[in-house]
């Protein structure tokens, strides 16, 4: 029974699985309910919580709800109509405008960049080895994110045995299991070494001073500078990003978030001319909706091509233009 458990717990993200505990103990031990739930107790609790709770918060719910019906072999309450009404009527009576964190500029990169090389160079010091090394980690950690487009959950768990850096060259990453990859059969990363704002050099040189040489790459230091051994939760680089943001002078630190390094590098691409399907196969995505949600386009208002076509046009074709309509 203990393997059957151990295959089953492998067959969902950990991160699942947490948030879905975490959701089924909040209608049971929060709210009150009762386990096998009924469809109406379903929809009683999310008519509760509809004006506290973000629409996408109670899918969640309803989610985790569902599956511990279906692992406990009950009727799934939530798929009732009386349930999809309730959240129909939730979504139309509280919209949510979907808040997005921004996409790091590479100008902002650049400036970060300069703030942690500086940083490194004065930690350097005697008995700067906990600063020095964070920042350190910290550079390689903002760079790989960025020319990778990597999301938070793959930055932590990537692994020290899984990549093979060639300095000057470029580097190969392996993560076992990505969000896109459902049957989990790994996907291989590659990432190039760079003029400046360099990647692999910044990953070698957090290797090196750590003196690490397997297990997880990003992983939390001690006020002595002792390294922990566990890699970083994906919720726990969101502080270490806004922090160094703040520190370098970026404005707006808070607006930025684990998404803003993937979001960054998309946008930056798009602005370059890369082709849709060529930063798709890059990035990961599977459809062209997912990266244009990550594109931030350089003309947002539409100005450049509107003023373009008025500089077509001057005062004799507008009279024209308006004489024939009327």
């Amino acid at each position: 029974m203990a393997e059957i458990e151990r295959y089953l717990a492998a067959a969902e993200r950990a991160n699942t699985r947490r948030s879905y505990a975490s959701a089924v103990r909040h209608f049971e031990e929060t709210w009150g309910g009762f386990l096998p739930a009924t469809a109406e107790a379903v929809a009683r609790y999310l008519a509760e919580h509809a004006a506290s709770l973000a629409l996408n918060t109670l899918k969640l719910r309803l989610a985790a709800l569902a599956q511990w019906h279906r692992d406990q072999g009950f009727v799934d309450p939530t798929k009732a109509p009386l349930v999809r009404r309730v959240l129909k009527g939730i979504g139309a009576l509280h919209p949510a405008r979907a808040q997005r964190a921004l996409p790091l500029p590479l100008a902002e990169l650049t400036r970060i960049d300069a703030w942690l090389a500086a940083e490194i160079a004065r930690a350097s010091a005697p008995g700067e080895r906990a600063g020095w090394l964070r920042a350190t980690r910290d550079r390689a950690l903002i760079l790989l994110g960025f020319w990778r487009a990597f999301r938070s959950d793959e930055l932590s768990r990537l692994c020290i045995q899984d990549i093979e850096a060639a300095p000057g060259e470029g580097m190969t990453l392996y993560l076992p299991r990505t969000k896109t990859d459902r049957h989990a059969q790994g996907t291989t990363f590659k990432v190039a070494a760079l003029s400046r704002l360099c990647p692999v050099a910044a990953y070698v040189a957090w290797i090196g001073a750590a003196g690490l040489t397997d297990g997880p790459v990003f992983r939390r230091i001690g006020p002595d500078g002792h390294l922990g051994t566990t890699g970083f939760h994906p919720n726990s680089l969101v502080p270490v990003l806004r922090k160094r943001f703040t520190d370098a002078g970026v404005a707006e630190p808070d607006r930025y978030s684990g998404h803003s390094l993937r979001r960054g590098f998309a946008t930056w691409a798009n602005a370059h001319q890369w082709d849709v399907k060529d930063l798709m196969e890059y990035v990961g995505w599977k459809d062209p909706a997912s990266a244009m949600r990550y594109i931030e386009r350089a003309d947002a208002f539409g100005r450049h091509r509107i003023e373009q076509g008025l500089a077509g046009e001057g005062p004799a074709t507008t009279l024209v233009a308006e004489r024939e309509t009327t």
